[in-house]
C-alpha cells in the first residue's frame, strides 16, 4: 500500500477513526442498555451478562487473526468485511426477537469488530509517516477512546427517550458512511506474493483465547473449582501454548514472535496490561455507582464522564504530535501517575454525594492525565513495528487491552470486598491508583524515547 500525500490525511483519519468507534462504543454502550433489554426479552440475568460476554468473548478470540489477516491479504478488504458484518450485525441486534437471538447476533458483533480494529489502525501507520503519522495517531485514539467513554452517555439517552434497540441500529449510520469514503481513497491493497495464513495456528489461537476468555468471564459466576471454569482455562492455555511454539517454525506466523525483540513494544504492551486494567475498572465502577450507589439516571451518569471525553478528544492529538518530537517515555510516565492522582480523588465521594465537589475534579484530572497517555502509548508501541506489520502489531495491543478488562473485572468481587457500596467505591479507586502507578513505573523502566533502528524495523523470520 504506497504513502499518499498530506491533504488526504484527513480522509484516512476519518476512515480509520470511524471504522474503529463503533467496535469501541458498542463495548460501552450495551451496559446501560442491560436492564432495558432484559424487561422486554427476559432471560434474566444471563441474558444480561451474555449480552456484553458474546461481544467480548468473540472479539478478544479473533483479534490476532483478525490482525494477521489485515497485513497478509489487504487492510482495505479487511476493514470493508468487518464493517458490512457490523452493520449486518448491529441490525441482527437491534430486531432480535428473543434472548438467544440477542447473544448469537452479539457474537456477530464482536466477531466483526475484531476485524475492524487492528486493520483500521494499521491504514495510519501504513500510509502516513513522521509527525504525520503521529498526529493521526493521537486523532485516531482521542475519538475511539472517546466513544468508549461517551457510550454510556449514548446509551442512556436511547434507553430513556427512545429504545433500547436504537442503541444498536444507529451503529448503520457510521458503517454506511465509513464505506462511502473508503471509495474516496485514492490506494488500493498491496497483496505480497507469498502471503499467507496458518490457518492450524489460527485454530489454536483462536480456540486458546477463547477458552481462556470464557473461563475469566465465568469465573465470578461458577467460581475457579467449577469444571466449567478450569477446563477451558487450562485447554485454552495448552493450545495457546502450543500456538505459540509453531509460531516459531511456521513459514506464515501469525504472531511473529520477533516483534517482541522490539524493547519498546514489549514493555509498551506490558503498561498496556496495567494501564486498560484500571482504565476498565474505573469506568466500569464509576458508571455502576452513580447510578445504584448515588442515584442518578442512565443519562446523568453518562453525562457525568463527559469532562473526561472532552478532555481526551482535546488533548490527545497534541500530546501525539509532542510526543513524537521529545519521545513518548515522558508522557507514558506521568500521564499514569496522573490518572492514579484522579482516581484518588474520588475518594472525596461519601454518603451526602456531591457530583461538582466530589466526583468532578477527579474526573479532570483523570481526563488529563488520559489525553496525555493513551496516544503516545499507542505510537510507542507501533513505532517500534515496520508497517508492513503494523496489523498484527495493532491487534497484539488490543488484545492486551482487552484481556486485561476482562481479567480486572473477573477480579471485581474481591476489589471491592463483595458490595459496590461507598467502601467498596473507595477500594477501587485505590486498586485502580495502583494500577495505573505501576503502568507509569513500568514505561518509565522499560521505554526508550528514540529507539534504534532496530527496534523500530525488527528483523523478519527468514522463510
Amino acid at each position: 500500500m504506497t504513502r499518499i500525500a498530506a491533504p488526504r490525511t484527513a480522509l484516512i483519519v476519518a476512515i480509520a477513526s470511524l471504522a474503529s468507534s463503533v467496535a469501541f462504543l458498542d463495548s460501552t454502550i450495551v451496559n446501560v442498555a442491560l436492564p432495558a433489554i432484559e424487561r422486554e426479552l427476559g432471560g434474566g440475568l444471563t441474558t444480561q451478562q451474555w449480552a456484553v460476554d458474546a461481544y467480548l468473548l468473540t472479539l478478544s478470540s479473533l483479534i490476532l487473526l483478525a490482525g494477521s489477516v489485515s497485513d497478509a491479504y489487504g487492510r482495505l478488504l479487511v476493514l470493508r468485511i468487518g464493517l458490512i458484518g457490523f452493520g449486518v450485525a448491529s441490525i441482527a441486534v437491534g430486531l432480535a426477537p428473543d434472548p438467544l437471538f440477542l447473544v448469537i447476533a452479539r457474537a456477530a458483533q464482536g466477531a466483526a469488530g475484531a476485524f475492524l480494529v487492528p486493520s483500521s489502525l494499521a491504514l495510519i501507520t501504513s500510509l502516513l509517516q513522521g509527525h504525520e503519522r503521529s498526529r493521526a495517531i493521537g486523532l485516531w485514539t482521542a475519538f475511539t477512546t472517546g466513544a468508549s467513554l461517551v457510550g454510556p452517555l449514548l446509551g442512556g439517552v436511547f434507553v430513556d427517550l427512545l429504545s433500547w434497540r436504537f442503541a444498536f441500529l444507529i451503529n448503520v449510520l457510521p458503517v454506511a458512511v465509513t464505506l462511502w469514503l473508503v471509495t474516496r481513497l485514492p490506494v488500493h491493497d498491496e497483496r505480497e506474493p507469498d502471503a499467507g495464513i496458518d490457518w492450524v495456528g489460527a485454530l489454536l489461537c483462536t480456540a486458546g483465547l477463547g477458552g481462556m476468555v470464557f473461563a475469566l468471564i465465568e469465573q465470578p459466576n461458577l467460581g475457579w473449582a467449577s469444571p466449567a471454569i478450569w477446563m477451558p482455562l487450562a485447554g485454552g492455555a495448552a493450545m495457546f501454548a502450543a500456538f505459540l511454539w509453531r509460531q516459531r517454525t511456521t513459514r506464515h506466523p501469525i504472531l511473529p514472535l520477533g516483534l517482541f525483540r522490539a524493547r519498546n513494544y514489549w514493555t509498551g504492551n506490558l503498561a498496556t496490561l496495567f494501564v486498560y486494567a484500571a482504565l476498565s475498572l474505573n469506568g466500569f465502577v464509576v458508571g455502576v455507582y452513580l447510578q445504584q450507589g448515588a442515584g442518578l439516571s442512565a443519562t446523568l451518569a453518562g453525562l457525568a464522564s463527559l469532562p473526561t471525553t472532552v478532555l481526551l478528544i482535546a488533548l490527545s492529538p497534541w500530546a501525539g504530535s509532542l510526543a513524537e518530537r521529545v519521545g513518548g517515555r515522558v508522557f507514558m510516565t506521568l500521564g499514569p501517575l496522573v490518572m492514579a492522582g484522579g482516581a484518588l480523588l474520588l475518594l472525596l465521594v461519601d454518603e451526602s454525594f456531591d457530583y461538582w465537589w466530589q466526583v468532578l475534579p477527579g474526573l479532570v484530572v483523570f481526563g488529563l492525565g488520559l489525553a496525555a497517555t493513551v496516544s503516545p502509548l499507542t505510537s510507542t508501541i507501533l513505532g517500534a513495528i515496520d508497517a508492513d506489520r503494523s496489523g498484527i502489531a495493532s491487534a497484539v495491543n488490543n488484545a492486551v487491552a482487552r484481556v486485561a478488562g476482562l481479567v480486572v473485572i473477573a477480579f471485581l468481587a474481591p476489589i471491592v470486598g463483595g458490595s459496590l457500596d461507598l467502601a467498596g467505591f473507595h477500594r477501587a479507586a485505590v486498586v485502580t491508583a495502583v494500577l495505573m502507578a505501576v503502568g507509569g513505573l513500568v514505561a518509565f523502566a522499560g521505554i526508550r524515547s528514540l529507539p534504534s533502528p532496530r527496534e523500530e524495523a525488527p528483523a523478519r523470520p527468514q522463510k
